[in-house]
């Protein structure tokens, strides 16, 4: 489960999303199951978050930091990903990503995917 505090500050805007991260760098987001639907979080730092089960239908994560995210079973249906950088990211059964999605971030071939979201690029494996 989300944690509140963290989830009204990301409610209250990017700016002050991105201002508490950076006054708290210790601290990994844990954004589990958090009903984000719909929500313009472009340019958001969500490098380490947990956002694991997340629902990020029709969610703007364009030009997003998104560095070794957990994205485990996210919804993504009508998520935009432009330009998100997804390095180390894990996003083993996302829901409804497709390649064009992927393909439209930044460093997604270093992702942990399903085989279904090769895109024609090989799928790192776990150390």
């Amino acid at each position: 489960m989300a944690d509140k505090t963290q989830l009204e500050v990301l409610k209250s805007g990017v700016s002050a999303w991105n201002e508490w991260r950076a006054g708290n760098v210790l601290v990994r987001p844990d954004l589990t199951a958090a009903h984000l639907l719909g929500l313009d979080l472009m340019g958001a730092n969500f490098a380490q978050a947990d956002l694991r089960k997340a629902d990020l239908r029709g969610t703007n994560l364009s030009d997003s930091v998104l560095i070794d995210a957990q994205l485990d079973g996210a919804n993504f249906f009508r998520t935009i990903l432009d330009r998100a950088d997804l390095a180390g990211a894990s996003l083993i059964g996302a829901q409804f990503l497709t390649c064009d999605q992927l393909m439209a971030a930044r460093n997604w071939q270093s992702a942990f995917r399903d085989p279904s979201l090769a895109c024609g690029a090989a799928i790192p494996r776990r150390s």
